[in-house]
């Protein structure tokens, strides 16, 4: 394409379905850059760590649910062109929300799908995933023309509704609309690799969480596994063009629309071992990067275990106090099998080459997350709060209660270290002591180098002594 920078973009109304998430943010503010006359960010959350920002800068925020067909007619209404990047059930438990992932996924694009046929939009580009042609498959340089993974062979419920509704998406290009046959709505597809950036909140806050608590216990794979990723930068540019190859101007000129009913794969073009690319990060920030390696299948076997697990957990999975699993199935697969494709056609069809290398991108996510964890309570690995929480009960049990069941034995446990009763009780007087000084003492230092958290420093602190309280000494050495 031969097209300028603001195409299509200048004196035009754009709706982004999600538009308050990370991409969608970022999509809807580089398309108030470029000139467009309005934005609407229509996203079911009312409110996200990009709202204010995108008020600031003049886009609309919509409240609503793509599931409600009314709700998605009344934001789409007078739009030009809509990016339909809302999706549900990415990655963690909100993977085995089954009924939840087709509501949005699939119901929620045929809405979308009706709504821009009703209304007279032209142009809809869809966000849509690698998954729909990997399912635990090895594809090396993979391209567009490979064929659906079998619907019924998906091994997460997002990666099937994300293939059904891409299918609607593309079959549905070029139908003319319900008042007038004299225009069509044009339709495309962009396929992302594993998304990254500052303000990623999908992916890289579960894997650096369970890095700070030391669970990252394990690779997956050997290390010529190797998959894509895709920076938030790369991906916006690709979705801006592909909306630019939808644009019929030139169709009484003779010219196709090198994007109408086309599917494209995007990605930083450096396909790399997931653990290897996250390691930068990890060691920035002082996390352990794991050196031991699990087996596929292996892995596979704790994937489905947890998979049972949080299926028995089902009516409790929106809940907030119920932490992510561990692993699932599809995650297996997505780290542990090499899965990487060529962005050749977006290339020569739309335009679309990286504008951010890897190496930059990366460079900006440690900056922020290293920032981010400045300003930030950070805490000891899991090892550390289950020595000390339980050896803290432990004690007080076997020096002041009643020999009943378990506790007979942990006071003979404390007898066989400390010899008597009341050495075991001045320890535990002693130890509660130090606990509470450290506590006040992390308090102190915590008003002078981290005030936004003093109390969470102290309550940490109080909990786990030495070892929270080390933490902190070290950021102030800092």
């Amino acid at each position: 394409m031969h097209l300028s920078e603001n195409e299509g973009i200048e004196g035009k109304t754009f709706v982004v379905t999600g538009g308050l998430g990370f991409v969608g943010s970022a999509l809807c503010l580089e398309l108030i850059r470029r000139g467009a006359r309005e934005v609407r960010a229509f996203d079911l959350r009312p409110s996200s760590p990009w709202s204010h920002l995108l008020k600031d800068r003049g886009v609309l925020c919509i409240q609503g649910d793509v599931g409600r067909k009314e709700e998605v007619e009344r934001a789409l209404r007078g739009a030009h062109c809509v990016f339909h990047l809302a999706a549900f059930g990415m990655s963690g438990k909100e993977m085995l929300q089954i009924g939840r992932v087709d509501e949005v996924n699939i119901n929620g694009t045929c809405h979308v799908i009706d709504a821009c046929l009703d209304l007279g939009i032209k142009r809809l580009v869809y966000c849509s995933t690698y998954n729909v042609v990997f399912g635990g498959q090895q594809i090396i340089n993979g391209n567009e023309a490979l064929p659906y993974f079998p619907i019924d062979s998906h091994v997460d419920p997002y990666g099937r509704s994300k293939s059904i509704a891409e299918q609607l998406v593309l079959k549905n290009n070029a139908r003319t609309f319900k008042n007038d046959s004299q225009n069509r709505l044009y339709t495309c597809a962009i396929r992302p690799a594993a998304i990254y950036g500052p303000g990623e909140d999908r992916h890289l806050p579960r894997i650096i969480a369970m890095a700070k608590l030391g669970l990252l216990f394990f690779r997956i794979g050997d290390q010529s596994v190797k998959s894509d990723w895709l920076f938030v930068d790369n991906l916006v540019h690709a979705l801006i063009l592909a909306s630019m190859g939808l644009l019929d101007d030139n169709l009484g000129k003779g010219m196709r629309l090198p994007a109408a009913g086309q599917a494209y794969f995007i990605s930083d073009g450096s396909p790399v071992n997931s653990f290897e690319f996250l390691q930068p990060l990890l060691t920035s920030l002082d996390y352990d990067i794991p050196n031991t390696s699990l087996a596929v299948d292996r892995a596979l076997v704790l994937g489905r275990i947890c998979s049972v697990v949080y299926t028995i957990l089902y009516p409790w999975l929106d809940r907030w106090w119920l932490p992510h699993p561990f692993i699932l199935p599809s995650e297996v697969y997505k780290v542990g099998v090499t899965h990487y494709f060529s962005y050749l056609k977006a290339k020569e069809e739309i335009g679309y080459v990286p504008m951010v290398s890897s190496r930059e991108g990366m460079a900006s996510t440690i900056s922020y997350w290293q920032e981010r964890k400045r300003t930030t309570l950070d805490g000891p690995t899991i090892h550390a709060w289950l020595f000390c929480v339980i050896g803290m009960i432990s004690l007080f049990c076997g020096a002041f209660l009643p020999d009943i069941g378990i506790i007979f034995h942990l006071r003979a446990l404390c007898l066989f270290f400390f010899r008597s009763m009341w050495v075991t009780r001045l320890v535990f007087l002693l130890a509660s002591a130090a606990h509470v000084g450290e506590a006040i003492y992390a308090w102190y230092l915590a008003k002078r180098v981290d005030p936004a958290n003093a109390r969470g420093w102290f309550w940490q602190t109080f909990a786990l002594g030495m070892f929270s309280l080390r933490l902190l000494l070290k950021r102030t050495r800092k």
